[in-house]
């Protein structure tokens, strides 16, 4: 694979339900290009959501929707039974509060990211990752489809005509067919900041990470995911940001990236 020119980095944000969370959340800012803001479902209410919209604003960034399963209880990370009906709902109505909110405040959502168990259902399963790229498609062919490298979502949003973003993931382990690591499991998160360095530098520069059971995943990214609530978040995302500078990497927002 190519070495890339650029990449997007992308963050799960509006999901903060204190003001230490919501702290860390805007010194993530100015480190990202791309946010996916939680639309009420999992996580995030309309005062969350405007006041998330309005600081990414400011830092010029791609505004995203982060729709996932009402299941707050465990933040939308729980893998329900779910009918292809249901999931269409999820994305219809969930996106299309965010879209008001960021039409009020004077701004155009430029992408969609199925958040937690919606996001890992989808990119295996072809007629929930259809349900999912149909309601976007519905809402606006303009918005671009995040999913995870080689899944499911990639092939269902290309199918209705969406551009579609391939995401890769530093901080999370891999399975050997390229899913992620469930969080359930120990392993699944990856806290070590030099492992988290070195796994996206291989992620960026030669489209490869390696999977739990050791074998190299070939994977074609075009924006990888700093999730907020690692721990060191922003430390992370300041030493993400000094090694792409140093290594050639422009990081720039999702709807600019080539």
């Amino acid at each position: 694979m190519t070495r890339r020119r650029s990449i997007d980095l992308n963050c799960d944000l509006g999901e903060a339900s204190t003001p230490e969370q919501q702290d860390v959340e805007a010194r993530l800012m100015p480190y990202v290009t791309s946010v996916n803001i939680a639309c009420g479902g999992h996580a995030g209410d309309a005062a969350l959501m405007r006041s998330t919209i309005q600081l990414a604003r400011q830092y010029d960034l791609a505004i995203g929707a982060h729709p996932g399963l009402p299941d707050r209880e465990f933040r939308g990370r729980r893998e329900l039974p779910l009918s292809q009906g249901f999931v269409l709902d999820v994305i219809l109505s969930q996106v299309t509060a965010l879209m008001a909110i960021a039409q009020a405040e004077g701004v155009r959502l430029s992408h969609v990211k199925p958040h937690g168990a919606l996001y890992n259902m989808a990119a295996r399963d072809p007629a929930l990752a259809n349900a999912v790229a149909a309601g976007i498609a519905q809402l606006n062919r303009r918005l671009i489809l995040i999913g995870l490298a080689g899944s499911q979502l990639l092939t269902a949003g290309t199918a209705h005509g969406l551009a579609v973003a391939a995401e890769g993931f530093a901080d999370r382990a891999y399975q050997a067919d390229g899913r992620l690591v469930p969080r359930t499991d120990a392993p699944a998160l990856i806290h070590d900041e030099s492992t988290v360095l070195a796994r996206a530098h291989s992620l960026v520069h030669e489209g490869t990470i390696t999977a739990i059971d050791g074998s190299c995943l070939h994977l074609d990214i075009d924006t990888l995911c700093l999730h907020g609530d690692t721990p060191g978040a922003v430390r992370l995302a300041h030493a993400l940001r000094t090694m792409f500078a140093d290594g050639g990497v422009f990081v720039r927002r999702l709807d600019h990236a080539d």
